[in-house]
């Protein structure tokens, strides 16, 4: 049976004599670090100059250092920069900087699974994953609640990781909705998976299939987008708040029934056994491997697929319609 911790199993003490360290002042970075030193934490943030987000910083009232010696100086180094790059930070500046019993902490367990991290033995290294945007993170602390976290403990060097990964969890607000316990290895690769297959991979081809056969079969694509596209994020919203069973009661009976009769012959026995084969080329790190090596040869690939399907016909005619969305516009 899953392992949940809320409040009342973290204690914030553990983390009151220590320096916290957050490598990444990006969305996830901002939102933990507020929250941190919200809760009475002592943080330093590491951050490029000249860049929007060390100016972020310095506007929420940090004095960004380089990544050096913000390693140097702290105990516990949470590393939130994109996944492939963290490597190449760990190894030039965070590496020589780590002493015995300090902590390294993530957010993702990619680098860390896949061993482009490889830590020293002598320290802990520990993973608190919420499970939400940064925005939502820092949103839901200051409304006095949380976002779920995942807890996963690689190397307890000290005895203490799992006490300071749930003592960490608290003080982004993480325990008061729920921290599970889980393991490096699930993390990554359900993430990865998720990602892939459901999330966005499989999300974004499903929509262009549907868009491509109605405007292939003479529809117009402006209908054809509110159909596919458009109309997708009232069915996400209702699963999200009250499950796919919860969204079928509130869609109409023609709906439901579509759903039953319909729905596997689109995700069909062979589009399961993709899915098969696209978990396992996850476990046995092809997938990790393929992308450490695109982003080694400058992202050749990935620069392609982003322009190509910049083009699609779905996004010209997502542009103009959206225009008319006036509760889209910021």
């Amino acid at each position: 049976m899953v392992k949940v911790y809320y409040d009342k199993d973290a204690d914030l003490e553990i983390l009151k004599n220590k320096k916290i360290a957050i490598i990444g002042y990006g969305i996830q970075g901002r939102a933990q670090a507020l929250n941190l030193r919200d809760s009475g934490m002592n943080v330093v943030i590491s951050e490029l100059e000249g860049t929007p987000n060390h100016e972020q910083a310095v506007k929420d009232g940090f004095k960004p250092v380089d990544v050096k010696e913000a390693a140097k100086n702290a105990d516990i180094i949470q590393i939130l920069t994109q996944d492939h790059v963290q490597a190449d930070v760990y190894k030039s500046s965070i590496k020589k900087n780590l002493k015995e019993g300090k902590a390294l902490v993530f957010s993702h367990g990619f680098n860390i699974h896949f061993k482009q991290i490889v830590p020293p033995k002598d320290v802990d290294v520990f993973m608190i994953a919420p499970k939400g945007p940064g925005s939502l993170v820092r949103r839901m602390y200051e409304e006095q609640k949380g976002v779920p976290c995942l807890l996963a403990v690689f190397q307890d060097h000290t005895g203490k990781a799992k006490q300071l990964g749930l003592a960490y969890a608290k003080a982004i607000g993480g325990t008061r909705a729920g921290v599970i316990e889980t393991t490096f290895k699930e993390e990554t690769e359900t993430d990865l998976f998720g990602e892939q297959a459901v999330l966005c991979g499989g999300a974004t081809e499903l929509v262009k299939a549907g868009f491509d056969t109605l405007v292939a079969a003479g529809y117009q694509p402006e209908i054809a987008y509110f159909e596919c596209l458009h109309e997708l994020k009232l069915i996400t919203d209702l699963i999200y708040e009250v499950g796919m069973q919860g969204m079928r009661s509130k869609v109409s009976d023609t709906a439901e029934y579509g759903d039953y009769t319909r729905g596997k012959r689109v995700i069909s026995e062979r589009v399961r056994k993709e899915m098969q084969k696209i978990l396992k080329e996850i476990q046995s790190g092809k997938f990790a491997r393929e992308w450490i090596r695109e982003n080694k040869k400058g992202r050749p690939n990935f620069n392609e697929f982003r322009k190509k399907e910049a083009e699609h016909p779905i996004e010209k005619v997502g542009k103009v319609l959206r225009e008319m969305m006036p509760w889209m516009k910021k």
